[in-house]
């Protein structure tokens, strides 16, 4: 789908009205204190399910749960914090864990959260590029640690409706390689700019989407990766002025990203596997990440299978 389209997107026309009374069922949204995953989190929480905020302030976190709570006062879900941090797969692990021993069951996995263009040089506790570790290796090992929750969950429930939704970016498909992921420069020993960076890690996060939905497909959950749009959110507030002006004046609310994630998340036209474009459209990837999700044996390259391989090396000694 064209880089105009999504940039001028059209109305959203799936929202809370078409959402179902989420009673009992259980949801996790990382980055839920603030911007898209909060909005995400408002939703769910108006539909009476239970959310985990997921977030490294518990402050920040508290804070955004008593406004959620404010905005649905007839709601009978139930709002928990949840500490993670992406940047340390020690703690992802921990939190992984946490919500196991607490949860009997996961409708669905937001993997919202997201660092872009830090600090020259930023690095996660493990010493991977930030926007990697964060974007996509602290998400891959939550994800892999709670597969087996997930599993279970669509073991009782309509197949389909269990669903991993990645939160990638237009950037997915513009700035980085062609291929989307270097698989011979991870460590960025051939150092990068941090757009091209942050580029990366968002094609990764498509990668992961198509590689979950090839790998548990026959489990009965969905995996869908989604552009939110351009928003006017706290992911921009490290871009630097000029850079900033020019995104507000081309935003969107946060609330239209989080249109386009409830889409992904619960619209029965979604297929696995799918892109989903703004504010909430099913849409296409550009030609050469469509061959990189592909095996060789399907007509592609095998980038997607070779980065999972890469990031299941990564997390093994978490797991």
């Amino acid at each position: 789908m064209s880089l105009l389209s999504q940039t001028f997107p059209p109305k959203p026309t799936f929202t809370e009205r078409d959402v179902p009374d989420l009673s009992g069922k259980v949801f996790l949204v990382t980055g839920s204190n603030t911007g898209v995953g909060k909005e995400i989190a408002n939703i769910l929480y108006s539909k009476n399910a239970t959310i985990y905020i997921a977030a490294r302030s518990e402050a920040r976190a508290q804070s955004a749960i008593s406004e959620i709570r404010d905005r649905n006062v007839e709601s009978t879900g139930i709002l928990k914090f949840l500490h993670l941090d992406l940047s340390d797969l020690t703690s992802c692990a921990r939190t992984a864990n946490v919500f196991l021993a607490d949860e009997s069951r996961l409708d669905g996995l937001f993997n919202n959260a997201g660092v872009l263009a830090p600090p020259e040089g930023s690095k996660t506790s493990q010493g991977y590029e930030l926007q990697l570790g964060v974007n996509c290796l602290g998400h891959f090992l939550l994800a892999k640690k709670l597969i087996p929750l997930l599993q279970s969950t669509a073991l009782i429930t309509p197949n389909g409706h269990v669903r991993i939704v990645w939160v990638s970016s237009s950037a997915a498909e513009n700035g980085g390689p062609e291929q989307g992921v270097p698989l011979d420069n991870l460590d960025y020993k051939n150092d990068k700019s941090s757009f091209y960076k942050y580029c990366v890690s968002k094609a990764g996060n498509y990668y992961q989407a198509t590689e979950f939905a090839k790998r548990y497909h026959e489990d009965g959950i969905k995996s869908v990766a989604l552009n939110p749009g351009n928003l006017s959110s706290d992911l921009a507030c490290t871009t630097g002025v000029i850079l900033g002006c020019v995104h507000r004046l081309i935003s969107y609310p946060p609330k239209n990203g989080a249109y386009t994630a409830i889409y992904a998340a619960f619209s029965p036209d979604v297929t696995n596997g799918d892109w989903i474009i703004p504010f909430g459209r099913r849409g296409s990837v550009k030609k050469s990440l469509e061959r990189g999700a592909k095996d060789e044996s399907e007509g592609g390259d095998g980038t997607a299978r070779r980065f999972w391989q890469w990031q299941e090396e990564q997390i093994k000694p978490y797991m």
